[in-house]
């Protein structure tokens, strides 16, 4: 049984404790989709996962501050629900929104994250590249190639 997720920062050779999340704050799918996301951004900053390791009932995010996050015109912040973008890298600075799921659980979530081809309504199947829970504005997104 999961106790909680807890998010060291790597500095050197060390971890220090950034964030935990005691179960009930968050429930396990969301503990799990987390685990399925390369990036993490909260406040303002981007942090790379390093290692996803346990330890006893606790569930550890290892990562490393990348620096201040890029931010991009057609940004949103979702106030409810679960909602998973797809992004597509165009130019330099420029990751086109090409859909956004509205989703009612973490589980199905991991659907998508867990793929390394998804399908983009309306368009087509593309190549997944990364993921990331951006907690500032309360969504997932998925970055996709094409094929």
């Amino acid at each position: 049984m999961i106790h909680s997720l807890v998010y060291y920062i790597k500095t050197g050779s060390s971890h220090e404790p950034f964030y935990e999340y005691k179960k009930g704050a968050i429930n396990e799918d969301e503990i799990y989709a987390r685990q399925l996301c390369e990036y993490f951004i909260k406040d303002g900053k981007e942090y790379e996962l390093y290692s996803n390791e346990m330890k006893s009932s606790d569930e550890v995010l290892i990562i490393q501050e990348k620096g201040i996050v890029e931010t991009f015109s057609d940004e949103k912040t979702y106030n409810a629900g679960i909602h998973l973008e797809v992004r597509q890298f165009k130019n330099i600075g420029e990751m086109s929104l090409l859909h956004t799921f509205h989703l009612n659980t973490h589980w199905e979530v991991m659907r998508y994250l867990l793929k390394d081809i998804i399908d983009i309504p309306g368009l087509r199947q593309m190549v997944r590249d990364s993921a990331e829970i951006d907690e500032d504005r309360r969504c997932y997104v998925i970055y996709v190639t094409d094929i």
